[in-house]
């Protein structure tokens, strides 16, 4: 029970100290950010992140998480930077330095050597009248009453607290500059969050030439030879080029299992009229979200169909597997 208690208290002594840190800021803060974007924004200037240590790790992660908003972010390891890697500032750039005492000596190191001033400086600390606060043109406090860790020693609380903190100011500029679900997937066109905004079936389907197709007319033989030699788990049952129905697996079966249909019952007869169909322009989630929906049995297989009732294809539920829709 005590390993319990300890685990829970630890969990609440950070919620404290992230609503506390919440009631703190004020006005002020938003509008430093406002026009601190505003400027980075106009100058086409680069975020730095700055910190040692476990700092270090949550400037790195704030780094990426700017990023990955479009706003162009790296992080800075000040040591590295007293020994060349200056080079990458430029005057229109700005940082943001975290440090929980506010006197991380590697960072104090680098401040007179930066390539702008004051004004371009903010800082995530612990000590808002700390030497490296002096420097900066103004500072989130990071200031918490107490670490959870048992002696007081491990970064715990506080860099739970600086971490938030650089979250809120990252959903901040996200809200400033208006950043929508596909501009954000524009940053992301690997993951299942970009792929979900950005791909099309066109993109995923098997075309037309792929896919095996018949006629009304044909037989269930023909049939059987087409979706054998084009094994794509259904079959297009068309005229000209639109689409009157499909065949599935699940349909050959039925038929040959039933003493009133066999391998020459037409396709006519036994084919899906009005299936369930995309279109070829619609996004590759549309058609996930179709075959998977709320059925009790997902549908494996969807035509791709055009505006013109033309057949373009399938869409087969283990491609968009494949692609990471889940």
């Amino acid at each position: 029970m005590e390993f319990l208690e300890t685990m829970k208290n630890v969990l609440i002594l950070e919620a404290k100290a992230l609503e506390l840190a919440a009631a703190r800021i004020d006005d002020k803060d938003a509008d430093v950010l406002t026009s601190f974007f505003k400027k980075l924004k106009e100058r086409h200037g680069i975020l730095y992140f700055c910190g040692v240590g476990k700092s270090g790790y949550i400037a790195q992660k704030l780094a990426s998480t700017f990023s990955s908003l479009g706003l162009p972010s790296f992080f800075l390891h000040p040591s590295e930077a007293m020994h060349g890697d200056l080079g990458r500032l430029s005057e229109v750039d700005h940082v943001i330095f975290i440090s929980k005492s506010g006197t991380t000596e590697e960072i104090l190191k680098i401040i007179p050597f930066l390539p702008f001033g004051t004004e371009n400086c903010l800082g995530l600390l612990g000590d808002k009248n700390s030497p490296i606060g002096e420097k900066c043109h103004h500072v989130f406090d990071c200031s918490v009453e107490k670490e959870a860790c048992l002696n007081n020693q491990a970064p715990t609380t506080s860099s739970t607290l600086a971490m938030a903190m650089g979250d809120a100011i990252a959903v901040m500029y996200e809200k400033y500059v208006g950043l929508s679900k596909e501009g954000f997937a524009k940053f992301h066109p690997g993951g299942i969050l970009g792929k979900s905004m950005r791909l099309k079936v066109s993109d995923v389907m098997l075309s037309a030439d792929d896919c095996a197709k018949a006629t009304p007319s044909q037989s269930l033989k023909e049939i059987l030879i087409e979706m054998t030699r084009l094994p794509v788990g259904g079959c297009a049952v068309v005229e000209g080029e639109k689409l009157k129905g499909i065949l599935v697996e699940g349909d050959v079966r039925r038929t040959l299992t039933s003493k009133e249909t066999g391998l020459e019952t037409l396709a006519s007869e036994i084919m899906t009229v009005d299936p369930v169909k995309v279109d070829p322009e619609a996004l590759a989630s549309e058609a996930f979200s179709l075959m998977e929906g709320h059925r009790p049995n997902p549908l494996n297989i969807l035509p791709v169909v055009s505006a013109d009732g033309s057949f373009c294809g399938f869409i087969r539920l283990h491609d968009l597997f494949k692609e990471g829709f889940n």
